[in-house]
């Protein structure tokens, strides 16, 4: 048997069912399109959800796919076996309503045997026990012996998902040979070992549970299969696992190259191994489809596999920042499969370095917290950390307890693992009762949901502003109906429409749809799956019924602007690659006829030098009135155009490019100027960050920027009223505002200081001598501590040597104020102690340092007490 590569096994998969009729789609990003239910893409059905579920037509009823998946249930045993990983492919066929089991169960064969040329006498099908018709075409039809054919129950051989489509499974087991059984004489198909693998699962779904165990047969019969392009080609190379196949090899081999280490030598590395080599596959993969390291939902998902692998690098002994030369193996292996890891290369680099710098001073961090915490364990006389603190460790710094347990352990400490299990759980549970109910589509069940599938919409609105068309459905905020009245809320759809419906950041169109004497005002526009356009608002006057012919008009002002802004995020998005550099990528767009907003990958703020560059780069465009231009093309022909798309979003077959003269050219489904001239002007307004290496402009066109300038126009001429001057003079006359404020604010601080000054007087004849040290204790009206700090300094001066007290009442509050010569302090005198002791009687308190402290009060009628306690304090602090 020919040894295939991965790369040559996913090429000859979606080859053969495409030579069976199936149309070969690309993977699907693996943020999930449309569905709740999921974080991350999980299996090669879920992102065809809605074909299985009729809620959208397939584009054809045969469909072949190679699925990047993650999975991170079994996270904590990925490295510690070679069995566990989160990043896989999945191979699949799919049959929305064509052909069922016997077609999938003969090509499964044929391809297994004939193009793969793996031994039949070494595959041996499952089929679950109550499927006669599975076991039928098995047996009968295929040729395999009835003893070759196992049957398995519900657990194993039937897949369902609470309510929903379902149905039997028919999975085909590789038998690997001795070398990896486990020695038992009843090893066979099922046991646990690693001999009988399960390669292919064709999954019958002819059934319908309505979640309450009852199953009702489907009309339409679909099929979904799997098959793990890892587990395929460790069957093909006959290798051990996943992790010795030919392009995880590659990428194993680079870890144990920068860790200066070697597999198989030691079963502590190569946990460690197998971890990162799984990890930094899932992060590329992720990275690629826009997803970005956060502390929530799929960016926690990255950030904790990033982070797991620079650990685990760190307990390997590799020096330095490691993740994105491996990161460019994991490229290097799959582009062939996934040319998109190929394109977005250098924004892949950059988001695993700063996450791994960002990781490596949080370590470091977390290392310095738990260092605080075994001290506190070692005051309490305990050698547990508690399940709250290790849980703090984990939620915070990025601690999985195994590390935490480890380094406790060299120290002879241990940890609360059931508290920390318990606050592992209340978290669960926290984000448990924060999902939203969903239906099995994993979307928010609305009226939309019961309308026909068939319902479609044909948008014309690219050349024309206003059309007639016949309405289709209406529908309230609660159910389909017949007709609309007036003053009723709804949905309005209709055969084709000039209303450009939200999508790709741009608002949807406002508008009116009239008919006869009746009118609906539109408010929103929107986009329903299987191409649905539905026009939100409610019925100012009159009727209107399903199968009216109506005129609808698209608000010419609003479109006209919106295409503004929309052309201007065009320019702006090349302006800023070609400022800050190519790893600028659209994290998000908001395109409203006000104004835009543009987010973006960059990991600093930008400088107003920056700004002005790029503002200038874009305004150069407009005023350059390039023509804008687009042409329709496939996805493929708009790649060699080079052409810019967008992470994550889901393009169809065709596409629209948009050029603007050789500036700009990008993939986009929306409403544009002719020219760049129509946009006359763009002002940035904000800059910001709104989330890890994710940065913020907003911006203005047109009008706006003019409306913009007329606003700070009027209020520079309300603050040149409020200065009494003209708007050219305002910069001269506050100058002089300053120089006279700051003249003010000196004479001001001279007379504070000459009323402190007389406010004292002669007041050296009020000098006592306490136990050989001298006191000078006096009461001042309002002097507030600055000035009591400064008349402190001069008394202190003409003391000599001694103690200086000084009380004043200013605004209902009192200030105290000691100050302590060395020669007194010698003698035990003790500013802070003194003014505490004092505070006590005014109701406040306050302290400081042994030459000088203050204190605050809220009881002026008690300061003469307060002076004469003075002298008693004192006199207990002099030995």
């Amino acid at each position: 048997m020919q040894k295939y590569g991965v790369n040559e096994l996913r090429k000859m998969f979606l080859e053969f069912f495409e030579s069976k009729g199936h149309l070969a789609m690309k993977s699907f990003s693996l943020v999930p399109h449309n569905d709740k239910s999921l974080l991350l893409i999980n299996s090669g059905m879920a992102p065809l959800k809605p074909y299985f579920t009729g809620a959208e037509i397939p584009p054809r009823r045969r469909v072949t796919t190679c699925q990047k998946c993650i999975r991170t249930g079994d996270i904590e045993n990925v490295g510690k076996t070679a069995r566990h990983g989160t990043f896989f492919e999945m191979l699949g066929n799919f049959s929305f309503g064509d052909y069922f089991k016997r077609e999938a169960i003969a090509w499964s064969w044929e391809f297994l045997t004939e193009v793969v040329g793996l031994d039949p006498n070494r595959l041996y099908p499952s089929i679950y026990e109550e499927d006669e018709e599975a076991f039928e075409i098995w047996n009968k039809e295929m040729g395999i012996p009835a003893e070759r054919i196992f049957r398995f129950g519900k657990g194993d051989n039937f897949w369902e998902h609470g309510a929903g489509p379902c149905g039997p499974c028919s999975e085909i087991y590789y038998d690997r040979g001795e070398k990896y059984g486990c020695g038992s004489p009843d090893c066979t198909v099922g046991c646990e070992c690693d001999r009988y693998m399960e390669i292919w699962n064709n999954v019958f779904t002819q059934f319908e549970n309505d979640g309450e165990g009852h199953y009702t047969e489907l009309v339409q019969k679909n099929i979904d299969t799997g098959m793990g392009l890892e587990r395929l080609a460790s069957v093909v190379q006959d290798v051990d696992s996943i992790f010795d196949v030919d392009t995880l090899c590659a990428l194993r081999n680079k870890v144990c190259e920068l860790a200066h280490t070697e597999y198989k030598k030691d079963e502590t590395k190569d946990v460690s191994i197998r971890l990162i080599t799984d990890h930094i596959r899932s992060a590329t993969f992720m990275i690629s489809d826009g997803i970005m390291p956060t502390n929530e939902g799929r960016g926690y998902v990255l950030r904790r596999l990033i982070r797991r692998a620079a650990r685990h690098g760190r307990l390997l002994g590799i020096e330095g920042k490691f993740l994105a030369e491996l990161g460019a193996v994991v490229i290097e292996g799959s582009k062939d499969g996934y040319p998109e890891l190929d394109e977005k290369k250098s924004f892949i680099f950059q988001v695993l370095t700063k996450e791994e710098e960002q990781f490596n001073k949080t370590i470091d961090q977390g290392l310095h917290i738990l260092g605080e915490m075994e001290e506190a364990m070692q005051k309490e006389g305990t050698t547990e950390l508690s399940g709250a603190n290790a849980f703090k460790l984990y939620d915070t710094y990025g601690f999985p307890m195994d590390l935490t347990k480890e380094i406790l352990e060299e120290k002879g400490y241990t940890i609360d693992e059931k508290g920390f299990q318990e606050a592992m759980q209340e978290q669960r549970e926290k984000a448990r009762t924060a999902r939203e109910t969903t239906n099995y589509m994993g979307a928010d069940a609305t009226v939309y949901d019961e309308i026909d599938t068939a319902v479609t919409t044909e948008f014309v609105g690219y050349d024309k502003l206003v059309c007639d068309a016949k309405v289709t459905v209406l529908t309230t905020e609660e159910e389909i109906v017949e007709a609309l009245t007036e003053d009723q809320r709804g949905t309005l759809f209709t055969e084709q429409t000039p209303f450009y419906a939200t999508m790709g950041g741009q608002q949807g169109d406002k508008g009116v749809i009239v008919c006869g004497d009746a009118e609906f005002k539109v408010e929103d526009t929107i986009h329903l799956r299987g191409g649905k356009v539905g026009h939100v608002g409610v019925l100012t006057k009159g009727m209107i019924k399903v199968g009216d012919t109506v005129t609808l008009k698209v608000c010419e002002t609003g479109r006209a602007n919106c295409c503004k802004n929309h052309s201007a995020t065009h320019l702006l998005q090349k302006a800023l690659k070609t400022v800050l550099g190519s790893h600028v990528e659209q994290k998000g767009s908001l395109v409203t006829p006000d104004r835009l907003r543009f987010d973006f990958a960059h990991f600093q703020a930008m400088t107003a030098e920056e700004l002005e560059k790029v503002e200038n780069m874009v305004n150069r465009e407009i005023r350059a009135g390039l023509p804008v231009v687009t042409d329709v093309m496939t996805i493929e022909e708009a790649k060699k155009t080079g052409a810019m798309a967008l992470f994550g979003e889901k393009y169809g077959e065709k596409v629209r490019v948009v050029s603007m003269g050789d500036f700009s050219k990008e993939l986009c489904g929306g409403t544009h100027v002719a020219n760049t001239g129509e946009i006359a002007a763009f002002k940035i307004v904000a800059e910001a960050g709104i989330a890890a290496g994710v940065r913020r402009i907003e911006a203005l066109t047109g009008d706006g920027v003019f409306a913009y300038y007329k606003e700070i126009e009027k209020r520079q001429a309300e603050i040149a009223a409020m200065l009494k001057t003209s708007p050219a003079e305002i910069e001269e006359k506050i100058a002089h505002l300053q120089a006279e404020v700051k003249n003010l604010h000196s004479e001001n601080e001279a007379l504070k200081a000459k009323m402190a000054k007389d406010a004292v007087g002669d007041v050296m004849s009020q000098v006592q001598e306490i136990k050989g040290v001298k006191l000078l204790a006096v009461s001042l009206d309002d002097v507030d501590m600055n000035g009591l700090r400064d008349l402190g300094d001069q008394l202190k001066e003409k003391l000599g040597e001694g103690v200086v007290v000084l009380a004043s009442v200013a605004g209902g509050k009192v200030s105290l104020l000691t100050m302590v010569t060395e020669e007194a302090q010698k003698a035990g005198a003790h500013a802070g102690n003194l003014v505490k002791g004092m505070a006590a009687l005014v109701g406040g308190g306050g302290g400081g340092r042994p030459n000088m402290a203050q204190a605050g009060g809220k009881n002026p009628d008690k300061v003469p007490e307060a002076l004469k306690a003075a002298a008693d304090i004192l006199a207990d602090q002099i030995k």
